[in-house]
């Protein structure tokens, strides 16, 4: 049996207020639309950019720049881009009545090719 009073790693919690942090990412869509039948290839395409911006910054509020909705959209409900390129920013949020103090904005990066591209922390403009 596990013990009751598992020990608490000791170490100091970052607060998520100075985690505003701006990064590109390079999103493979191919695998996730993989096997997902054609009339919801786009939607699901969608929602994964949305996960995919939940797991890496760690916020469950994600609004997407409607570039990037256009991006996904650009080649038909069928056939959704291979990859995709995004900036990924962790914004405060300013809202009064906010659930959540933090939110993601996810961005359209066009690039010519995929080839060599890393994820990249961008510098605050």
């Amino acid at each position: 049996m596990a013990p009751a009073n598992p020990t608490k790693k000791s170490g100091k919690t970052r607060s998520a207020l100075q985690d505003v942090v701006t990064r590109e990412y390079t999103i493979n869509l191919h695998k996730r639309v993989h096997g997902r039948s054609f009339k919801k290839r786009a939607p699901w395409a969608v929602k994964s950019v949305v996960d995919f911006a939940q797991k890496a910054m760690g916020t469950t509020d994600v609004r997407l720049d409607p570039k990037l909705n256009q991006a996904l959209w650009a080649q038909g409900i069928r056939s959704p881009p291979r990859r995709i390129r995004v900036k990924l920013e962790r914004k405060r949020n300013d809202e009064e009545n906010a659930k959540e103090k933090l939110f993601t904005y996810a961005t359209f990066v066009p690039v010519e090719s995929f080839k060599g591209l890393e994820t990249v922390v961008v510098d605050a403009e």
